[in-house]
């Protein structure tokens, strides 16, 4: 994703301030499973068997993409992304009437640091 492609989808869209601790809650329930599977792939080295043996199953569709997130995020740098992903949490119920700015603000960081490396 691109920083245009990002942004639009977040303008497109208009939350308030519960939604940021959902949008955050999802972001790290998904990185949490990236993670498992980040895991479970450095130890079987077999891409395909990892994300067949995914429990619970994943679905159909999201299997390419899934792919892609392993091959690009190493467990060392899910860890990273999960510990930020709880410190923009604890930003958020300190600053709770900021908290789209902030969530949008770390979206942003982000996926911009994730596209330079």
């Amino acid at each position: 994703l691109n920083k245009n492609k990002i942004t639009k989808i977040l303008n497109e869209n208009n939350y308030n301030n519960e939604d940021s601790i959902i949008i955050l809650r999802t972001f790290i329930a998904k990185a949490k499973k990236i993670l498992k599977l980040a895991i479970k792939l450095e130890e079987n080295k077999n891409i395909n068997k990892t994300i067949n043996s995914s429990k619970p199953p994943i679905f159909w569709k999201d299997k390419e993409i899934v792919k892609v997130q392993l091959k690009k995020w190493e467990p060392k740098k899910i860890k990273k992304l999960i510990n930020k992903i709880n410190d923009v949490e604890l930003k958020i119920k300190k600053n709770y009437n900021n908290s789209i700015l902030i969530v949008t603000n770390f979206i942003l960081e982000a996926s911009l640091s994730e596209a330079s490396n």
